[in-house]
């Protein structure tokens, strides 16, 4: 049996406290809030450790040798190996 459990992407607007917090860092990093930070924004205190990881392992430079295009390729061919449906 498989069992699937989704969490609701939050709302920009509707965000407050530590969640509004971490959604106006995302912005200031990144240039936008991608829906898998609105994802992140349930557990924002935990999140708030993943945003610098995550956006430096996302850019080119950093001290890694792949480029953006084949970080995104590598992240779509994951995606559709595991029928993600996002």
């Amino acid at each position: 049996m498989v069992y699937e459990v989704r969490a609701p992407i939050l709302e920009l607007e509707t965000a407050t406290g530590e969640t509004a917090r971490f959604f106006e860092a995302s912005a200031q990093m990144r240039g936008r809030v991608p829906n898998s930070t609105r994802v992140w924004g349930h557990i924002p205190y935990i999140a708030k450790f993943q945003l610098p990881a995550g956006t430096v392992l996302q850019r080119e430079g950093a001290g890694g040798v792949l480029s953006c295009r084949i970080k995104e390729m590598a992240i779509l061919k994951t995606s559709h190996v595991n029928t993600c449906n996002y």
